[in-house]
C-alpha cells in the first residue's frame, strides 16, 4: 500500500510517501481503508521529536490521528463492526496512523459515519470535534441558558464549540481575527469580538459561566478572563503549555483538556451531522503525495482551517 512515513525525527522533509506494507488486524482490531485523514499540530510535534516524551512512537511512522473509511476486515472477536461499514475514529496517537491507503484500529473506537456528507469529509469531526464536546459539556458543565465565551474561536476547534453550544441553547460570546469573524459568526456565536481591536474585558458587559480558551494567550491576560467568570464557573483550556487559572475564593474551576478518543461522544457528534445540526468545515483537500507540504505550511502559518488528506 502507499503510505506516508518518517523515518528519522526532523523537518517536514523527512516525511516521504512510499510503499508500505498493508498492516493485519489483531484480535479485536479492524483493518479500515481510509478514504481520508487529516492534519493536527500533534502530527508536526511528533514527526519534529518534540513529542518523544507523551507520544514514544516506533520508527518508521506513519501520522494521522483522524480517520474516516471502510471496513475492510475484521480481526478475531470483532462483533461491534461489519465489512462494508463506513466509520470514523480518533485514533490512538503512538500506533501507525491514517496517512496510508489503510490502517489498522481497535474496534472500540470506531463510531458510524454520518451519511449525509462525503465519507472522506468526515475526518475532520473526531478530533477537533471531541476536544470542543468534551471541553464544552464534560468539562466546562455547559448547559442551556448559561453564557460561554469562545477565545480563539476562529480555528477548527472553535467552530465546532461555538455550533456545538449554540446547539445546547447557551449564550455564545466569541472573540476571533478579521479574517473569521463572519466564518464564526456564521456558526452561531451571538456576539463577535475582534481580538486584534478591542480587548475582551472591555467587552464584556456582564459575565460568563464557562470561558474556553483555544488560543495561545499571555499568563495576566488570561487571569483577566478568569476575573469574568461568575462564580461557581469554569475556565476550559486547551492549551497545555499554560495552565488554566482558576480562582478559589469564588469557586472558580481552571481545567486544563486533552481530547481522549471515545465511540460514543463521537457517535453523538456524527447523530448532529447527520441530522443538520452540526456543520462540518473542510478547508481543502490534498492528496497524500503532498502530506510533506502540508506539514511545511502548517509551520509557516499559512495552513487554512482543516485540511483533508486523502490517500488518492
Amino acid at each position: 500500500m502507499k503510505a506516508v512515513r518518517f523515518h528519522e525525527y526532523g523537518d517536514p522533509d523527512v516525511l516521504v510517501y512510499e510503499e508500505a506494507q498493508r498492516p493485519a488486524p489483531g484480535s479485536g482490531e479492524v483493518l479500515v481503508r481510509v478514504a481520508a485523514t487529516t492534519f493536527n499540530a500533534v502530527d508536526a510535534g511528533i514527526r519534529s521529536g518534540n513529542r518523544q516524551g507523551p507520544f514514544p512512537v516506533t520508527l518508521p511512522h506513519i501520522p494521522g490521528i483522524d480517520l474516516a473509511g471502510t471496513v475492510e476486515e475484521l480481526g478475531e472477536g470483532v462483533a461491534s463492526a461489519e465489512v462494508g461499514d463506513e466509520v470514523i475514529a480518533f485514533l490512538p496517537i503512538v500506533p501507525d496512523g491514517a496517512a496510508a491507503e489503510y490502517v489498522v484500529a481497535p474496534a472500540e473506537i470506531l463510531a458510524p459515519a454520518p451519511s449525509n456528507i462525503p465519507l472522506a469529509d468526515a475526518a475532520a469531526i473526531p478530533t477537533v470535534g471531541l476536544a470542543a464536546w468534551q471541553a464544552l459539556f464534560e468539562h466546562g458543565g455547559l448547559t442551556a441558558g448559561q453564557r460561554v465565551l469562545v477565545n480563539g474561536a476562529g480555528g477548527a476547534v472553535g467552530g465546532y464549540a461555538v455550533q456545538l453550544a449554540k446547539g445546547a441553547g447557551a449564550d455564545v460570546l466569541a472573540t476571533a481575527s478579521p479574517r473569521s469573524i463572519e466564518r464564526v459568526r456564521a456558526a452561531g456565536a451571538d456576539e463577535v469580538i475582534d481580538y486584534t481591536t478591542t480587548g475582551v474585558a472591555t467587552a464584556l458587559t456582564e459575565p460568563v459561566d464557562v470561558v474556553l480558551n483555544l488560543a495561545p494567550i499571555e499568563p495576566d491576560e488570561f487571569d483577566r478572563l478568569t476575573d469574568l467568570v461568575r462564580r461557581g464557573g469554569a475556565v476550559v483550556s486547551t492549551t497545555l503549555w499554560m495552565p488554566a487559572p482558576s480562582d478559589e475564593q469564588r469557586g472558580v474551576r481552571g481545567i486544563d483538556v486533552v481530547a481522549r478518543s471515545d465511540a460514543e461522544d463521537l457517535s453523538r457528534l456524527a447523530q448532529l451531522v447527520a441530522r443538520g445540526e452540526l456543520r462540518v468545515e473542510v478547508s481543502e483537500r490534498v492528496p497524500l503525495s503532498e502530506l510533506a507540504a502540508v506539514h511545511a505550511r502548517a509551520e509557516a502559518g499559512e495552513l487554512p482551517v482543516k485540511v483533508l488528506v486523502l490517500p488518492t
